[in-house]
C-alpha cells in the first residue's frame, strides 16, 4: 500500500505475506491456496475489526489522509456543467476556495469549498487549505450571487483552520469570517454544508452555516484542531491524539449533540478507498436534503437557519446525580430540558415584539 496509517500497519503487513505467499508459489510452483485462502480471511476479519471501532485520534488521522478526496474530486463526481469562479474583486483569488456554479440532478446550485492540494507544490499555492481573508470573502461573493439568482448553496468543508500569518490578519481575517457568518445567516436560499475531512474553528464555520449540516463519518468538526488544542492544555501538539478524545469531535459526538443533521457512510478504510462510492453517497444525501428544503419559503430557510444555530449550546448536568439516584436525575434533566426549552421560546418572542 505505501500510505498506510499507523495504525494500519498490522493489516498491511498480513496482507503483505499474502501477496509474498502468491508470489513465492507461483515462483517455486507449490500450491499455497489452502494458506492464502486461510489468510486472505484473516485478513478481512482483521480489516473488519479495524475499522468498525475507531477511536476519535484514529478518525482524526483518517480525515488528514493525503490521499483523501478533496472538494474538487467531489465537485467533479457529483455535479454537472461546473463552472469554476475565481477571485473575491478585491485583493486576489485565494486557490484554498473553490467555487462556481454547477447542476445537482439538472437543478443549478453554487457550490464552494475549501481546497488542499495533490502534492507538496499544490498545496504550497493552496496553503494547504486554510484561506485567508480574500479567500471567504471570495466564497461569500460566490453565495451572494446564488442568493441573488435564487440558486441553492451547496458547501464543502476541509480546512485546519483560516490561515495564520500576519499578512491575513492585516487584510482583516477576522471580519472577513465574521461577515460570512453574518450574510450566511441571511441568505433565503438552501443552504447544506458537507464536512468532508477536517473542520477546524472560524475557517471551517465560515462555510458552515446552514440549513443542514452533514458529515462523512470519518470526518471531524471542532473549535479547535486536537493538536492546537494540546498545545494550549498541555504545551505539547504531541498530545493531540490525547486531545482529540476528549474534545468530542467525530460526527457520532456530533450528531448527538444535534451539531449536524446526518452522518454519511464511508467505504471500509476510508472515503480515498473509493471516490466513486464516496461521492454517490453524498449526492444521495444531498439531492434528499436540497428537496426537502425547496419546500421551504425563504423567511422559512431563514428562521430554519437561526432555529438550528440558536439551540446550539443547551446541556444538561445530569451524570453525577444520576449515578446516585437515577430516577431523579431523569426527572431533573426532563425539567432542565423544559427550561432550555421555555428560555429559547421566550427568545423568540421578544425578538418578534422587537420587529413588531
Amino acid at each position: 500500500m505505501g500510505n498506510e496509517l499507523p495504525f494500519e500497519k498490522p493489516l498491511v503487513d498480513l496482507r503483505k505475506k499474502v501477496d509474498e505467499l502468491k508470489r513465492f508459489g507461483q515462483e517455486k510452483g507449490i500450491d499455497f491456496s489452502e494458506e492464502i485462502t486461510r489468510l486472505e480471511l484473516r485478513c478481512k476479519q482483521l480489516e473488519d475489526e479495524l475499522y468498525s471501532e475507531l477511536s476519535p485520534a484514529q478518525k482524526m488521522h483518517l480525515a488528514r489522509h493525503h490521499q483523501r478526496p478533496t472538494s474538487l474530486d467531489y465537485i467533479q463526481s457529483i455535479f454537472a456543467d461546473f463552472v469554476e469562479l475565481h477571485g473575491d474583486r478585491l485583493f486576489a483569488d485565494d486557490l484554498a476556495i473553490v467555487g462556481g456554479i454547477a447542476r445537482l440532478n439538472g437543478v443549478p446550485v453554487t457550490v464552494v469549498g475549501h481546497q488542499r492540494g495533490k502534492d507538496t507544490r499544490d498545496n504550497i499555492a493552496r496553503f494547504f487549505g486554510s484561506p485567508h481573508p480574500e479567500g471567504f470573502r471570495k466564497a461569500l461573493r460566490f453565495m451572494q450571487q446564488a442568493d441573488k439568482f435564487k440558486r441553492p448553496i451547496i458547501t464543502f468543508i476541509d480546512t485546519k483552520g483560516a490561515y495564520p500569518g500576519n499578512t491575513a490578519e492585516e487584510r482583516g481575517q477576522s471580519e472577513a469570517i465574521a461577515r460570512n457568518l453574518r450574510e450566511m445567516a441571511t441568505f433565503g436560499v438552501p443552504i447544506i454544508c458537507v464536512v468532508i475531512g477536517e473542520g477546524g474553528s472560524g475557517g471551517a464555520l465560515a462555510l458552515g452555516v446552514g440549513n443542514r449540516v452533514l458529515m462523512l463519518e470519518n470526518a471531524i468538526y471542532s473549535a479547535i484542531s486536537p493538536n492546537g488544542a494540546a498545545s494550549i492544555l498541555w504545551k505539547d501538539a504531541s498530545k493531540a491524539d490525547q486531545a482529540a478524545e476528549a474534545m468530542k469531535i467525530t460526527a457520532k459526538d456530533l450528531k448527538q449533540f444535534e451539531i449536524i443533521e446526518e452522518i454519511i457512510p464511508e467505504p471500509q478504510g476510508g472515503a480515498h478507498r473509493d471516490l466513486a462510492v464516496q461521492a454517490e453517497s453524498i449526492k444521495d444525501a444531498l439531492w434528499r436534503h436540497l428537496k426537502e428544503l425547496s419546500a421551504l419559503t425563504p423567511e422559512q430557510l431563514v428562521e430554519d437557519r437561526y432555529n438550528k444555530f440558536r439551540k446550539i449550546g443547551y446541556f444538561q448536568e445530569r451524570q453525577a446525580s444520576e449515578a446516585l439516584e437515577p430516577e431523579a436525575a431523569s426527572v431533573a434533566g426532563e425539567q432542565d430540558g423544559a427550561v432550555a426549552d421555555a428560555e429559547l421560546t421566550n427568545v423568540n418572542n421578544l425578538e418578534e415584539s422587537a420587529k413588531v
